[in-house]
C-alpha cells in the first residue's frame, strides 16, 4: 500500500494573481483542502492550499509558493498527494484507488487472471483495468459486489467472478 494518496490534480491557472484550477478526486470534494499541506508525488515539493470558489470542474484556490499565473501555468498536470494517515478510513466495502493497483485477480477456481492496472469511473461505476498474460491489451471487469466478490488488502489479491465471455 501506497503512503501517498492522490487526491487531486492542477488543471492550469485561473486568473492573472496566481490563482489555480484545481480537480478534486475525493468522495466531498471540497475536503481535499483539510489534507493541506499537499505535496507532489515524490513529496520533494510541498504546498499549502487554500480555495477560493467552485468552478466548472472543480475549485479555484492557492497553492504556497505559486504567486504569479505564469508559475501557475507552470505547474499544469501537477497531481496533489496527501499522506495516508490524514484520510479517513473507510468502511470494509470500500477501498482507496490506490490500494487495488497492482494487485493480483483470481477467478474463483483460483487461475490467476491477472493484474489491476489501473481503477476507472465513467459515470456509472468502478472499473478495474486489468492486465496479463492470457489478456490481449487490457480487459475492463465491472468492479460490483457481483463481478467482485472479494478484495483482500492484507494478502495482496482479489477474487473475482467476471461476466461470461469477458475472459
Amino acid at each position: 500500500m501506497s503512503e501517498l494518496i492522490c487526491v487531486g490534480a492542477i488543471a492550469g491557472s485561473y486568473g492573472v494573481r496566481g490563482e489555480v484550477r484545481l480537480k478534486s478526486f475525493c468522495a466531498v470534494p471540497e475536503e481535499i483542502e483539510a489534507y493541506s499541506p499537499l505535496s507532489s508525488e515524490d513529496g520533494s515539493q510541498s504546498y499549502s492550499l487554500t480555495l477560493t470558489r467552485a468552478i466548472k470542474g472543480g475549485f479555484s484556490g492557492y497553492l504556497g509558493g505559486v504567486e504569479t499565473k505564469e508559475q501557475a501555468d507552470a505547474i499544469k498536470g501537477l497531481k496533489l498527494f496527501a499522506p495516508r494517515d490524514r484520510l479517513p478510513s473507510l468502511p470494509s466495502d470500500e477501498y482507496y484507488y490506490a490500494d487495488l493497483v497492482g494487485m493480483e485477480v483470481y477467478d474463483t477456481g483460483g487461475v490467476l487472471l491477472g493484474t489491476v492496472k489501473s481503477v476507472q469511473n465513467h459515470g456509472a461505476s468502478d472499473l478495474l483495468e486489468l492486465q496479463g498474460e492470457a489478456i490481449k491489451g487490457t480487459a475492463l471487469l465491472p468492479f460490483t459486489m457481483a463481478a467482485v466478490p472479494t478484495v483482500d488488502l492484507e494478502q495482496g489479491r482479489i477474487i473475482a467472478d467476471p461476466p461470461e465471455g469477458l475472459f
